[in-house]
């Protein structure tokens, strides 16, 4: 129950940390609400100092570290309201170092979620044995058909009997003529195991 409580608390602590903005990290600062004369002066980039704040025209230093991107336009909105520049000012905050965060962890993730994909696709196989000239595991392929497995595998050996091709699949048993066109196109699946019997006395 102690490592539930602590893992949950750890959980709490990382998402309350999500999207804080950082020392050194930098802000791309708007306003609106005020003469468009003015929103020159404040619209801008603001790096965020070793120690947290960043430096605003008329109102001097403003503590960014800790606070979201909502929190401190909010703060900074206060500030102006508080000095009597501005009676009703609207700030928007972004922060363009978060962003990047952001986008490289999502294309992170997107890879991982590739790779992981192409594993999995890795792992695929069917098997092939008897009389070809080549047996055991081969990759799947989607859309690989009975023929073209059996082909995969070298082709049947001058004592194979494609017209007996048995394919085990879920503890079932199902025989193919390989010289007829829709046993040929009977499609295979991973796991699935196709043996090539030998032929009989008479050739069959």
């Amino acid at each position: 129950m102690k490592l539930v409580i602590k893992l949950l608390l750890a959980a709490l602590t990382v998402a309350s940390a999500y999207g804080q903005i950082k020392a050194k990290h930098t802000l791309d600062i708007k306003i609106t609400g005020v003469p468009i004369s003015e929103q020159g002066r404040l619209n801008g980039n603001y790096p965020v100092s070793a120690d947290g704040y960043i430096e605003m025209w008329k109102i001097g230093k403003v503590r960014a570290a800790g606070y979201k991107s909502s929190q401190l336009a909010t703060s900074i909105a206060a500030k102006f309201k508080a000095a009597q520049i501005y009676s009703s000012p609207v700030f928007q905050v972004m922060n363009t170092d978060e962003v990047a965060e952001t986008n490289r962890a999502k294309q992170a993730a997107e890879d991982k979620a590739i790779r992981d994909a192409e594993r999995v696709k890795d792992t695929k196989k069917f098997t092939v044995g008897g009389q070809v000239n080549r047996r055991g595991q081969i990759q799947w392929t989607d859309g690989i058909n009975l023929f073209a497995a059996v082909q995969s595998a070298g082709g049947e050996t001058p004592f194979g009997a494609i017209n007996r091709v048995k394919l085990y699949r879920n503890g079932q048993v199902y025989t193919y003529n390989l010289k007829v066109d829709k046993h040929k196109g009977v499609k295979i699946y991973p796991n699935d195991l196709i043996e090539v019997p030998e032929k009989k006395w008479n050739g069959q």
